[in-house]
This record gives structure tokens, C-alpha cells and sequence, in this order.
């Protein structure tokens, strides 16, 4: 299954410098991965936010959970998925 998923980034304005740039340093590697393991198909920011659409694939629903909930900046997001289906004049990927 593909997913269309809209993920929100709040980092807590106390947090430690450190710890951000930690996570988002493990979060790009994790990311890196699931490019790798075809679970991650496609990214766009959105420009001045923190803030990405993101094209998944997963078997399920619950199986895109666990891949998400695995990425080291869990705990800052806030995620929306929407779930994809064929359409019927889809002209099929771009390469």
C-alpha cells in the first residue's frame, strides 16, 4: 500500500541544543534506511516549516505505524496519513 503522509515537527523550546541536533542526526540516518528498504519513497519539505509530505509504502496500516513510530523524532511529531488507492488515469511513475 502507498501512503501520503503529512509529518510536523515541535521541538520543545527548552530542549537541549545537543539532544536536537543528536536526533536529527539519527533521524536522517533512519530516514536514510527506509529509502533503502523501499519504505520511503519520496520527501518534500514544506518551506519554512518544519514540516514534510512524504510518499510510504507499507503492507498495511499497521505495519506504516511501525515503520513511523521507529523514526528517532517520534515524540516531536505530529503525523496525518491518508491512504492511497489507483486511479484510473494515473499515468504511472515518472522515472
Amino acid at each position: 500500500m502507498e501512503f501520503l503522509v503529512n509529518i510536523e515537527i515541535t521541538w520543545p523550546e527548552a530542549m537541549d541544543p545537543d539532544l536536537k541536533t543528536k536526533v536529527s542526526a539519527d533521524e536522517r540516518l533512519r530516514a536514510a534506511e527506509l529509502a533503502a528498504s523501499g519504505s520511503l519513497v519520496r520527501m518534500w519539505r514544506v518551506p519554512g516549516r518544519t514540516e514534510n509530505w512524504g510518499l510510504w509504502r507499507a503492507s498495511d496500516p499497521t505495519e506504516l505505524h511501525s515503520i513511523i513510530s521507529s523514526l528517532p523524532v517520534w515524540p516531536w511529531m505530529n503525523v496525518t496519513v491518508h491512504a492511497l488507492a489507483d486511479h484510473p488515469v494515473d499515468p504511472g511513475p515518472t522515472a
